[in-house]
C-alpha cells in the first residue's frame, strides 16, 4: 500500500532494500554475461543464438522501465515491486532446467523485464524519500549496479568452467543468484512505500507527460521501434520506424499540447552517448584489452572490470559532499572531461598501465550515470516516474541501437585501413567481403582466412589487432567530448539563471 510522502521521513530500511535490489540485478546481469560462453558450448549454441539470447537480455529492460513508469503510480510501487522480485524468480528457475536454446531466450528474455522492473521502481522511491538531497541519495543508490557487476565478475572468475561433483559450474553460477534476490524480496515485501511526489502534489498525469512531450516521445518511440525490429531479427527501417515515432510524437502532442522540456530534451539527447561512453565500453572492454594485456595474464581484462567496478562502487558512497561542492552539472562538467582523459591514456596503454589509464577512466565516469538521475529528478519533478525513468530507458535503447554498433563499426574500419596502409600483402591474405551495418557497409576479416595464417603472419596481424583495439579508445572519447560541449552549455545556462538550484513541488 502506498502511503503519503508528507507521513513519511525517510525508511533507511526501504532505502537499503531498493539498494539490494539492485545489487541482486546487475548481480545476476553479470553471471549471466560472464556465462553465455559456456551457455554457448554446453548446448551447442550457434554465434547467431548466443548473439539473439544477448539480444534478449537488453531490450525488455528498457521497454519494461518505459512501460511501468507510465501506470507504476496507478498500480502501486509494492505491486511492481512483487512482479519484479517473481520474474527473477521464476527466470532463475528456467534457467537452471534450461534445455536448449528456447529455454535459455525466454528465462533470459524474463530476467530482463525483472532487472527493468525494479529499475522502474526503485528510482522514483529513493527520490520521493530524500527530496533535499536526490543526487547525492540517487548515487548511492546506483553505488548497487557496479557493486553487484563485481561481485558476479569475481564470482564467476573464482568458478571456472569446470564439472562440479553435483551440477555444471553455470548451474551452481546461477543457483546462487537465488541468493540476493531472495535477501531483496525478504527486504522488500514487509516495506510501505510513499506516495510520488508528483502525485502527492497534485500534479496531474498529463502535467506528467507534457515534461517529455512530442519531441521526447519521438525520440522514445523511434528508440523503441528499433529495438523491436532488432528482437526480432528484422533489418531496421529508418524510414518505417521514424515514421512511426512520428505518429507517437503527433499522438503525444495532441494530448498534451507540448513539444517537451527544452532542457529534458537535452538530458534525453545526451543519455545516448553517456551510455555508450560506460556500458558499452565496459560491454567491450574485455575484447579491447586482451591483446594488450601483459603476458601470462589470461585474466587480466575481467580483473580490470572488477577493478573499476569496485572503484566506482567506493566513489558513489561518497558522492554527497562532492555534488554539494560541485552541483550536479559541475560534477558532470568534471566527470566528462576526466572520462574523455581516461579513454585517450587507454588508447596509449599496454600491459600494467592499462590498470593507471583504467583507474583515470572509473573517476570520469563513475558519477555520469547517477549524477544525470538525480539532475532529472531535482529539475523535472513534474515528470514523476516516466522522465525519471525515460531517461534511463532511452540510454540503454540507445546504447544497444546505435552505441555499441557503432564502436563495432570504428573497429572494422579502423582495422581495414592499418592494414591497407601498413600491411597490403597481409590485408589480401585476410581480407573478408564487406557487411552490411547501420553505418554502411563495413570491411571484415574473414575467420577462415585468419585461422589459415602461419605463424608469423598470425603474430603480424595480433601486433595490427593490438594498435586497433586501443585506437578504438580515441573513437570513443568522441562521445564524452560531446556531452562536455552540452555540460558545459548546461553550466553556463543555470550560472545565467542564479546558479544551479533543485526545483520542488511543494514550494519549499
Amino acid at each position: 500500500m502506498n502511503a503519503p510522502s508528507s507521513a513519511f521521513k525517510p525508511d533507511m530500511k526501504l532505502f537499503w532494500a531498493c539498494f539490494i535490489a539492485l545489487v541482486a540485478t546487475s548481480f545476476v546481469f553479470g553471471v549471466r554475461a560472464n556465462s553465455i560462453g559456456i551457455l554457448q558450448d554446453s548446448f551447442n549454441l550457434s554465434e547467431a543464438q548466443k548473439g539473439a539470447i544477448n539480444g534478449a537480455g537488453m531490450w525488455p529492460f528498457a521497454l519494461s522501465i518505459i512501460f511501468f513508469s507510465l501506470i507504476i503510480d496507478w498500480v502501486g510501487y509494492k505491486t511492481v515491486a512483487i512482479f519484479a522480485i517473481s520474474c527473477h524468480l521464476l527466470s532463475l528457475i528456467f534457467t537452471l532446467r534450461a534445455s536448449g536454446f528456447d529455454s535459455l531466450y525466454w528465462s533470459t528474455l524474463l530476467v530482463a523485464v525483472a532487472n527493468g522492473t525494479v529499475e522502474s521502481f526503485i528510482n522514483p522511491v529513493v527520490a520521493t524519500l530524500f527530496p533535499r538531497e536526490k543526487s547525492k541519495w540517487l548515487n548511492i543508490l546506483h553505488a548497487g549496479w557496479p557493486a553487484g557487476l563485481a561481485l558476479g565478475a569475481l564470482f564467476c572468475a573464482l568458478l571456472p568452467d569446470t564439472k562440479l561433483f553435483f551440477a555444471h559450474v553455470w548451474q551452481f553460477r546461477f543457483a546462487l543468484c537465488f541468493v540476493p534476490v531472495v535477501i531483496y524480496a525478504l527486504l522488500i515485501l514487509p516495506r510501505r512505500f510513499p506516495l510520488n511526489e508528483r502525485v502527492a502534489a497534485g500534479v496531474s498525469y498529463r502535467d506528467m507527460l507534457r515534461e517529455v512531450g512530442a519531441v521526447g516521445f519521438f525520440i522514445i518511440g523511434a528508440l523503441m521501434a528499433a529495438a523491436v525490429c532488432q528482437l526480432l531479427g528484422m533489418e531496421i527501417s529508418w524510414k518505417v520506424n521514424l515514421a512511426a515515432a512520428a505518429i507517437i510524437g503527433a499522438l503525444a502532442f495532441a494530448y498534451t499540447r507540448s513539444m517537451g522540456n527544452g532542457m529534458f530534451l537535452l538530458v534525453l539527447v545526451i543519455i545516448g552517448p553517456l551510455a555508450t561512453t560506460e556500458l558499452g565500453t565496459d560491454g567491450w572492454m574485455p575484447d579491447l584489452l586482451t591483446l594488450n594485456a601483459p603476458e601470462g595474464n589470461p585474466n587480466f581484462a575481467a580483473w580490470v572490470f572488477v577493478y573499476v567496478s569496485t572503484i566506482m562502487t567506493v566513489l558513489r558512497f561518497y558522492a554527497g559532499p562532492i555534488v554539494h561542492r560541485l552541483s550536479p552539472i559541475g560534477l558532470l562538467v568534471l566527470g566528462s572531461a576526466i572520462a574523455i582523459g581516461g579513454l585517450l591514456l587507454l588508447s596509449q596503454s599496454v600491459g600494467w598501465a592499462i590498470v593507471g589509464a583504467s583507474t583515470v577512466y572509473a573517476f570520469g565516469k563513475t558519477f555520469l550515470w547517477s549524477t544525470t538521475l538525480g539532475l532529472t529528478s531535482e529539475q523535472f519533478p513534474k515528470g514523476g516516474a516516466l522522465t525519471l525513468n525515460g531517461v534511463s530507458a532511452v540510454g540503454v535503447l540507445f546504447l544497444g541501437v546505435l552505441g555499441s554498433p557503432f564502436i563495432g563499426y570504428q573497429q572494422d574500419k579502423d582495422m581495414d585501413l592499418r592494414l591497407k596502409d601498413g600491411h597490403s600483402a597481409l590485408h589480401a591474405k585476410v581480407a573478408g567481403p564487406s557487411k552490411a551495418s547501420l553505418f554502411g557497409q563495413a570491411p571484415s576479416l574473414d575467420q577462415a582466412k585468419v585461422q589459415a595464417l602461419d605463424a608469423n603472419s598470425k603474430k603480424e596481424l595480433e601486433e595490427v589487432q593490438a594498435l586497433s583495439k586501443r585506437g578504438a579508445f580515441t573513437n570513443i572519447a568522441v562521445l564524452p567530448a560531446f556531452m562536455l560541449i552540452c555540460y558545459l552549455g548546461m553550466w553556463l545556462y543555470y550560472r545565467a539563471r542564479g546558479g544551479y538550484k533543485p526545483l520542488s513541488l511543494d514550494g519549499h
